[in-house]
């Protein structure tokens, strides 16, 4: 126990040596990733005081064809503007978001009381286009029942007689899993950080060691060279742990400043006990899977060009719920990465968790850790860690 004391300090305060590395290693998530959110927060509230609230510019082909339904149109926060000489090319330089054309036989489908077709010019690819033209398929969705029951009730039949079937809707979203859809990203970036939280320390204390031919003294101390790797691992997974911590305080605290869209973000101190919980074995698993790593590598550059791999595998989850949406199952909760992903989101939505998926998740959890430690352990017991790259 002393043995592995000292290397924890040891490991520490060469760490916090390096001031920059180590304030660096801290506090970039804490301090990133609430800017990140405000900044989110701010564009997404500018987004909607431009394109909700402000009047939406609509270029009219064929104006005079639908005088009716363009002083609605202008009675309704729309600002009607002549249309483009290229209409196609405007879309697509981005320069008009949507145009709305009036056919040549409008006034004589109207006249005939036929459905008069128009057409709305845009493209869809473009997600800044969404909110104007959901606000135009409203507006006009709007004007044609009204017309159409108008043109019922002159001819003495009630504009109920062509609704044989009335939808209603009920909305069982409660308001905490709205928060949870707003926040689909969380899981990724706490997975991701407390993946990789330590990941400075563990290369340095094996991979830097190494090319610093520093390694192999402490080696030939008389303590247990898995007494050392776990030395090494318990100082990385907490300072892993710490950083981790601060993260989640500060999406806290962010959360309360954010604007709320509709709908309030927040954390209470006991999602964020929840969160950290759910978050240790995956900072076990990184910090071992790292040291694991960084034992073959004979260089801190060799050790850190695996970091671009090992990013990647905390988005699979998010990748495959955007391509395949599953319903939750207890297997889910025994496969790494996919099951700190779900439990993020129950915990984010204020749903239950199971006493059954505690207990696969936990256990699956800190079994791996526990391999990848057994792992790490039998690289440090490998002669050739010792030989100096």
């Amino acid at each position: 126990m002393n043995a592995l004391i000292s290397v924890i300090r040891k490991e520490l305060l060469d760490l916090f040596r390096d001031r920059k590395t180590f304030y660096l290693s801290l506090l970039m998530a804490p301090l990133l990733f609430p800017v990140l959110i405000l900044g989110m927060g701010k564009l997404a509230s500018n987004r909607i005081a431009t394109q909700v609230e402000n009047p939406l510019e609509l270029p009219v082909i064929g104006a005079e064809r639908a005088p009716n339904l363009i002083n609605y149109l202008a009675g309704q926060n729309v600002i009607i503007k002549p249309a483009p000489k290229n209409p196609e090319g405007e879309i697509a330089a981005q320069n008009v978001d949507v145009i709305l054309s009036i056919p040549a036989n409008y006034a004589e489908k109207w006249r005939n009381s036929e459905p008069a077709a128009i057409e709305i010019l845009h493209d869809s690819s473009r997600s800044d286009t969404e909110i104007p033209l959901k606000r135009l398929k409203i507006l006009l969705q709007n004007y044609s029942n009204t017309t159409g029951s108008l043109r019922l009730l002159s001819r003495g039949i009630s504009p109920m007689a062509n609704q044989a079937v009335r939808l209603d809707y009920k909305d069982l979203a409660t308001p905490e899993s709205r928060i949870g859809q707003a926040l689909a990203f969380l899981p990724y970036l706490l997975i991701l950080t407390g993946f990789l939280g330590g990941a400075a320390l563990v290369i340095d204390a094996t991979a830097g060691e190494r090319e610093r031919q520093s390694l192999e003294p402490l080696l030939a101390t008389p303590a247990a060279r898995g007494v050392i790797m776990s030395g090494k691992i318990t100082a990385a997974a907490s300072f892993g742990l710490l950083g981790l911590l601060l993260t989640l305080v500060s999406f806290k605290f962010s959360f309360m400043l954010a604007p709320s869209l509709g709908i309030k973000l927040s954390l209470d101190w006991l999602q964020v006990a929840q969160l950290l919980l759910v978050l240790v074995p995956i900072v076990l698993i990184g910090t071992c899977l790292l040291t694991a790593i960084a034992a073959g590598s004979k260089s801190v550059k060799e050790a850190q060009s695996y970091m671009s791999i090992l990013m990647m595998l905390p988005i699979l989850p998010t990748i495959i719920l955007m391509v395949n949406p599953m319903k939750n199952a207890l297997w889910q909760f025994a496969v790494p990465f996919l099951a700190q992903n779900q439990m993020i989101l129950k915990i984010v939505r204020s749903e239950t968790i199971s006493a059954a998926e505690w207990g696969v998740y936990l256990a699956c959890g800190f079994g791996l850790g526990a391999l990848l430690w057994w792992i790490a352990a039998r690289r440090y017991h490998n002669e050739k860690l010792a030989v100096s790259a």
